[in-house]
């Protein structure tokens, strides 16, 4: 399972919100209730949260293995 704990982490150490992520830099509010509920999202957004954050994919997602 792929979680985005990491990217929890590196928002709150950024000091960035997901209406920042929204209003701000155009992600759509559907990626991030996605990214809230553990859905799928594309690799395009993880680039582009790469991006916007200058993070590296590993400070967004981790893969938990399903017990």
């Amino acid at each position: 399972m792929i979680s985005y704990k990491p990217l929890w982490e590196t928002l709150s150490q950024k000091n960035i919100t997901t209406y920042d992520l929204i209003y701000n830099q155009g992600l759509s509010s559907n990626t991030i209730h996605r990214i809230k509920h553990d859905k799928a999202i594309t690799t395009k957004t993880i680039n582009d949260l790469c991006s916007i954050l200058n993070c590296t994919v590993p400070e967004i997602i981790v893969y938990i293995e399903d017990e």
